[in-house]
């Protein structure tokens, strides 16, 4: 059973009817100047409001919903007023209509979910599925329904990690792009590219459009295993759409082939169908690739721009980047941990470790907002209640090898939705997170129903990024 979702604006479009005199409070002042008590059953105008849609009774209209290809007809007989009090353009066309039908031509997906929508003009609320919200938001956007615009772009934000054949988060996407719809394109691209690895594994894949895979592959916070991940995901969608030859390109040079071991590079040049076809195209990228696997980062750096793309890793969830970290009852105290990562990128580097330790500290205040204490020999304390959470991470030594290297750590956040944990926030910060300013602050810890706690327990993944410095002399 497909489960429906209801959208409620019963508030508002009672506010609507009392502006229009159709519902009174009566608020005012009685003959010893006292204020009246005030007798309300908005339900039952509801229930009313819903009876005169269901039986017709009073119609002044009939709504003749079309098709393109004239294969479906609906007839609606509905009622003026409440059209013209809830959508602007129902109004406009009302007033210039010359006789009691008016032709709506809708494409078919609109006009299947068209009484849907026009039963929220009457009741203010309305059920809703997975594959209705693209149609709904259509309609609303058409007559300028803004609550139920509103209410179905709400929706959509809350419901992307929800689990469909077929997936919805591209089409949304797509939907929201020609829409102009910014919060919900940028909600759904979001989305796609912090929980990209699950993504790569579903149906939905496939479906994406050129523009949005350009659009993901050019970004550096895609959350993903490795980038072989990404480039196996991208070649069987390459073989399954069979793009242009310019897009083919253009998609295979947004991979960072330095992010790959050289064996894995070398699997690629005899074994990919794709990349035999494409070699020409993205010959100098690997060839730069195996340079900076044979030389030292340092000495790459006085010859190459290492600021470049193909030298910036993304947020890679193997464990020769980074650590997942669980945080059991996280309200309770300080915790810590240490992992191992690889120096950086480079084989240079491959035999080469760096120990980190990081610490959780639930209730963190800064400076500024710690407690003054005026006493001679008084100490502060690094901990008070009422603070907020906080990561700090850092090496446990130093190192000659780490110069002109930076270490960006970035921590995933992981949130319950629809069943299923998904990266909800990407924090990056150069040694803790007090850099970024709002780390976790959306979060309530000690709410047991917390989307943030799994059985009682923070899900966090660190992940630790070399950033290397361009040492190019500049020539006179």
């Amino acid at each position: 059973m497909v489960k429906a979702t209801r959208i409620h604006a019963g508030v508002l479009f009672l506010m609507e009817l009392a502006a229009a005199g159709l519902l009174k409070d009566d608020v005012s002042p009685d003959e010893g100047g006292s204020v009246g008590d005030t007798i309300s059953h908005p339900l039952t105008l509801v229930q009313r409001l819903e009876a005169l849609l269901v039986q017709g009774n009073g119609s002044d209209v009939s709504l003749r919903v079309e098709t393109p290809n004239a294969d479906e007809v609906k007839v609606i007989q509905a009622h003026s007023l409440v059209l013209s009090l809830q959508s602007p353009v129902f109004e406009q066309m009302l007033q210039s209509r010359n006789s009691s039908t008016v032709v709506l031509r809708e494409s078919s997906d609109c006009a299947a979910v068209f009484d849907k929508f026009i039963r929220y003009l009457y009741c203010g609320d309305i059920s809703l599925r997975l594959d209705q919200a693209t149609p709904l938001h259509k309609l609303a956007t058409k007559y300028q329904v803004l609550s139920l615009q509103q209410g179905v772009t709400h929706y959509m934000t809350q419901n992307l990690a929800r689990d469909s054949p077929s997936g919805q988060v591209a089409g949304w996407y797509e939907y929201a792009l020609q829409a102009g719809d910014v919060p919900l394109r940028d909600s759904c691209l979001q989305f796609l590219a912090w929980n990209l690895s699950s993504v790569l594994q579903s149906g939905e894949w496939a479906t994406v459009s050129s523009q949005l895979l350009m659009t993901l592959l050019q970004r550096s916070d895609l959350v993903l295993q490795s980038e072989m991940e990404l480039f196996m995901a991208l070649e069987a969608w390459m073989i399954h759409n069979q793009p242009d030859g310019l897009t083919a390109e253009n998609a295979l040079r947004a991979v960072r082939y330095a992010m790959m071991p050289p064996r894995e590079l070398f699997r690629l040049q005899t074994q990919s169908t794709v990349l035999a076809r494409y070699q020409e195209s993205v010959r100098d990228l690997l060839y730069m690739s195996y340079q900076f696997h044979s030389a030292s980062p340092l000495q790459m750096a006085k010859y190459f721009d290492v600021n470049c793309s193909l030298f910036v890793p993304r947020n890679y969830l193997s464990s020769v980047w980074g650590s997942p970290w669980i945080i059991n009852n996280p309200t309770r105290d300080d915790r810590s941990t240490s992992f191992q990562t690889q120096l950086g990128p480079s084989s240079h580097d491959a035999s080469r470790r760096v120990t980190w330790n990081a610490l959780f500290s639930p209730r963190w205040l800064p400076l500024s907002m710690r407690p003054m204490y005026t006493e001679t020999g008084a100490m502060q304390p690094t901990r008070v209640e009422g603070g907020r959470p906080r990561i700090i991470i850092t090496p446990a030594t130093s190192s000659a090898d780490f110069a002109g290297v930076n270490f960006q750590k970035t921590v995933l956040v992981m949130a319950q939705q629809q069943g299923r944990l998904v990266v909800k926030h990407v924090y990056n910060f150069h040694q803790s997170t007090e850099e970024s300013g709002d780390f976790l602050s959306e979060a309530n810890l000690y709410r047991r129903t917390s989307e943030y706690l799994a059985d009682g327990s923070l899900f966090l993944h660190v992940v630790v990024k070399p950033l290397y410095q361009t040492l190019i002399t500049t020539k006179n």
